[in-house]
């Protein structure tokens, strides 16, 4: 099984505060175990905080009022930026699906700047499993899996992700029950 390129959505058991209702793209998964962000959960903070504290000026209000989303709770202080793939910085690293993940101060003065990537969304820490630990909890029934698609990524609502990834399985989720069986 390989989930790369993949969304997990969060199943109504999941008693993980760090996971519960959460959609995580998946950017890397194999034998050394898994890499990915949560996409859907607001940290409460915009962008122009985080260019305050690095002293970045930035005109642009529709970029100042950016949200942060919490990546997971990896590393939670260090900041990610994924963005559609093109524009190389300092430190980009470019993912199977499409995607591209950035992690040094040029990506967020080039933000400020108002140029490329247009399409982003910038994190705080990320997720991580173990080989082997989260192909366990797909068993356990704490997730389904989709194929991911970057239109849900970036262009969805926020608040619209978590169901954008049920509609691509055919699922409405208001009609999710909190436990499950196994035949």
């Amino acid at each position: 099984m390989n989930l790369t390129h993949h969304f997990l959505l969060s199943m109504p058991q999941m008693h993980d505060s760090d996971f519960r209702d959460s959609v995580v793209y998946i950017l890397d998964h194999g034998d050394h175990g898994a890499f990915g962000v949560i996409i859907n959960q607001e940290l409460g903070m915009t962008l122009s905080g985080v260019f305050a504290q690095m002293a970045i000026h930035c005109n642009d209000e529709t970029v100042n009022e950016q949200g942060i989303l919490r990546g997971g709770p990896v590393d939670e202080g260090h900041g990610l930026v994924l963005h559609a793939p093109g524009p190389q910085f300092e430190s980009t690293r470019d993912f199977e699906g499409g995607v591209s993940l950035s992690t040094s101060r040029d990506i967020l003065e080039a933000l400020a700047r108002g140029d490329t990537p247009h399409e982003y969304l910038v994190l705080l820490g990320h997720a991580g499993w173990a080989p082997g630990q989260l192909e366990m909890e797909i068993a356990n029934n704490a997730w389904l899996t989709s194929a991911a698609d970057t239109q849900t990524i970036f262009l969805t609502p926020l608040a619209q992700r978590r169901q954008a990834v049920g509609n691509l399985l055919g699922i409405d989720l208001a009609q999710m029950v909190g436990h499950s069986g196994h035949a």
